[in-house]
């Protein structure tokens, strides 16, 4: 190092020769500003509080041919689906809310390496949450034994995938392509909800009074085009497939193309 120091110009180092940090280390980094902070952390802890606390009342209420290990993941990937891409926005956002952009582009320039190591992190933490949320489900399971059913602990793959996995990916990716968008964490997580509550509601009510607009919407509202994904025998046809590639190119890959060329831009105070 005082080699470089002495080549270089008086007054100035050279940092060319430097070893980059590695992208795992970044990953780590940012996994650890995503549960450092207490509302990072507390908001996990929450959201698989709710997880268990719907569980326990849904093996109450649910009927016992619905109490099977697959209808328990089903709810716990209920809850996940509307609040664990809230942790993406708030980990995306933190260098805007938290006034500490400086530091982490300071600390590592290349901004393009940072948003790679944030989408890491962040799905790092979402599978990690999964896997607790599917193992909450069985207690939930057992909680059902307790209420005299008999559960079927046998799980549907497609149910899995497409209905447990597949349906937070996405929900993750929807998160993340609003916060880089956005880069503000009150307006990204109201932002979300308009996306995954009002908007799915907006189409229902103009499908059930048009249905020109109701053959439209699946090719418009991602929402709706996702449905044979999630329901029936989960194998969307042809012309589905076609409707999921065309809304989700509308509200994923361009707000996530565009909200990451804004990232690698921004200028943070």
């Amino acid at each position: 190092m005082s080699a470089t120091i002495a080549s270089a110009e008086p007054g100035t180092i050279d940092l060319g020769s430097s070893t980059p940090v590695p992208m795992g280390r970044l990953a780590k980094v940012e996994l650890r500003k995503a549960l450092d902070t207490r509302a990072g952390r507390w908001f996990t802890i929450s959201i698989l509080g709710l997880v268990l606390v719907v569980q326990v009342i849904y093996a109450f209420a649910a009927p016992d041919d619905a109490l099977g290990y697959g209808d328990f993941l089903s709810v716990a990937g209920g809850v996940l689906g509307y609040f664990m891409p809230i942790l993406i926005i708030m980990l995306v956002t933190s260098e805007a809310s938290q006034r500490n952009g400086l530091v982490t582009f300071t600390l590592e320039p290349r901004r393009s390496r940072v948003v790679v190591a944030k989408f890491l992190a962040g799905f790092a933490l979402s599978f990690a949450v999964m896997v607790l949320a599917a193992l909450i489900a069985v207690l939930g399971t057992v909680l059902g034994l307790a209420t005299g059913a008999e559960p079927d602990w046998s799980v549907d793959g497609n149910l899995l995938f497409n209905g447990f996995v597949l349906a937070n990916v996405i929900g993750v990716l929807i998160g993340f392509a609003i916060a880089t968008l956005l880069m503000n964490t009150p307006a990204a997580i109201v932002g979300y909800f308009v996306y995954s509550l009002i908007l799915p509601i907006a189409v229902g009510i103009l499908g059930s009074l048009s249905s020109g607009f109701a053959d439209v919407a699946p090719w418009i509202e991602f929402n709706t085009a996702q449905t044979p994904l999630f329901t029936g025998d989960y194998t969307p046809t042809g012309e589905e497939w076609a409707q999921i590639a065309v809304s989700g190119a509308i509200w994923l890959v361009i707000p996530l193309v565009l909200g990451i060329a804004r990232l690698l831009r921004i200028e943070f105070k």
